[in-house]
């Protein structure tokens, strides 16, 4: 499981330029299931046939990450970008990033802090202020390793590290990806579509047009989810805490869970002693905000990976959460009566 994991978190794939995610998963998942396709959108709908056949599950994913895209190429060689999704700034000073198709090494930098004016240092760096630096001399030597438009990724390896830790970027929601592929390993009874959408950091399009187009009895959302148990924050304010299992949403900004679907969820949970939690905050979203919304209304709820630091270059995640979450699911989807 973490190879397939650690495959899928080192691969690019920056909202709008998923290709090389989704080739990835096509080769991973295809001997699995009985057909794959690629909608106009750019998301990867595989399809395992059911013994019983008379109804369809949708299960979804994500495939795309936050990052950031290069908007001109100054005469220094340095290259100006905007960011994809939603990004903290005061993340991004001097962290390496790979532009482009061809990955050409670069560093976010501002100004050194010998030059900044007193009030500068005392506030936070502004995505304007930044550039990346790829060791370029010129314009026109920059022009030749990239191009206006072309997308940045973190330069970042997946690591395991402490108790049973991973570090990764793109956990949000590669480990999402991981765990649908994994599913797709056994038989089920009804029809089931694995599912994974683009373009979620920014407007979660892939899942409206997904929904749309399948239609299913109901669909579930795996997500990697904010973790909040960290320091400076109060444990009432915790959103999800790493270890204590996935993550069952009830609502969210985008989106209420149907109830029934998350009472089936959490009696899966309880039958076969899976631990679990209720996600606690009700702010962002993710693709159930579009997919309950397609054609007349679909069922949909969420199960989240809490994963800390997400959105940033090092997220963490705990792989009894992940291990727990592919059990959770498998059992759910074995033992649901629609």
């Amino acid at each position: 499981m973490a190879e397939l994991l650690k495959q899928l978190t080192e691969t690019a794939g920056v909202s709008g330029d998923e290709g090389r995610v989704r080739k990835l998963i096509t080769e991973r998942i295809s001997p699995l299931v009985d057909n794959v396709q690629t909608d106009r959108m750019g998301n990867l709908i595989a399809y395992k046939k059911g013994k019983k056949s008379d109804k369809k599950i949708m299960l979804c994913a994500h495939m795309d990450e936050i990052g950031l895209i290069v908007t001109g190429i100054q005469e220094e060689g340095m290259l100006k970008f905007k960011t994809i999704g939603g990004i903290d700034p005061r993340i991004l000073v001097s962290k390496r990033v790979l532009v482009g198709e061809k990955g050409c090494p670069g560093v976010l930098g501002i100004k050194a802090i010998h030059l900044q004016e007193v009030e500068e240092r005392q506030s936070a760096v502004k995505v304007k202020q930044m550039y990346i630096d790829i060791g370029a001399a010129s314009r026109e030597e920059a022009a030749q390793a990239v191009s206006l438009g072309d997308y940045a990724v973190f330069d970042s390896r997946y690591i395991e590290f402490g108790e049973n830790k991973v570090k990764a970027k793109a956990l949000d929601d590669r480990a999402g990806c991981a765990i649908l592929v994994e599913l797709m390993k056994q038989e089920y009874d009804y029809d089931i579509y694995a599912c994974f959408s683009v373009q979620e950091e920014v407007g979660l399009r892939g899942a409206e047009v997904l929904g749309y187009g399948l239609n299913p009895d109901i669909a579930i959302v795996v997500e990697g989810t904010t973790c909040s148990d960290v320091p400076d924050v109060d444990q009432h304010q915790y959103t999800t805490e790493m270890g204590k299992g996935p993550a069952i949403t009830i609502m969210d900004g985008s989106s209420y869970a149907n109830k029934e679907l998350v009472e089936m969820l959490v009696k899966t949970a309880y039958r076969e002693g899976i631990s679990f939690q209720f996600k606690k905050g009700t702010t962002g979203g993710n693709d159930a905000g579009r997919l309950h919304l397609a054609r007349e209304g679909i069922k949909t709820a969420t199960v989240s990976v809490p994963c800390r630091y997400i959105h940033s270059p090092a997220s963490v995640m705990d792989l009894d959460d992940y291990s727990n979450t592919i059990r959770l699911l498998s059992c759910f989807l074995k033992g649901c009566e629609l």
